[in-house]
């Protein structure tokens, strides 16, 4: 099943390269099932917090209708930064599975480790599930930019 969602990840990473957007995308599952898919829209929204897992959490407590989204797990193409991550930990997400490493600005392991940060009131667990394809895309959007 996993796969499915890293799939269904990968689809919104996509439409943000599509969009002239940094290519990342996120789903949140909860039991067997999709409840949100977001990418990142920072450029069409002119929303520096527009980013695909903040959108993805907006649209995941809109469809449950919770203020929490406790047994909920993420799928998510890039490292989430720390604006991201700290967004986790206040969902009260479960658990994040991210496919690329953010060496500029990852706040899950790459610069910072704040979802297993034992100040915080929460913690999310987390995975690195290195994804060629994901990397790929983050590689050739910023190549594009040069």
């Amino acid at each position: 099943m996993e796969e499915k969602w890293i799939k269904e990840c990968l689809k919104e990473a996509e439409k943000a390269f599509d969009a002239g957007e940094v290519p990342v995308g996120a789903v949140v599952v909860k039991g067997n099932r999709i409840i949100a898919k977001a990418h990142n829209r920072v450029e069409k929204l002119k929303d520096p917090t527009a980013h695909a897992e903040v959108l993805a959490i907006r649209k995941a407590l809109k469809e449950l209708r919770e203020k929490y989204l406790y047994g909920c797990t993420m799928y998510v193409s890039l490292e989430p930064c720390p604006m991201c991550a700290y967004a986790l930990i206040l969902a009260r997400m479960d658990r994040v599975v991210f496919l690329a490493q953010n060496e500029k600005a990852g706040g899950v392991m790459s610069l910072y480790n704040l979802l297993d940060d034992k100040s915080f009131n929460h913690r999310v667990k987390w995975e690195y599930k290195p994804m060629k394809e994901a990397q790929v895309l983050i590689e050739r959007f910023f190549e594009g930019l040069r």
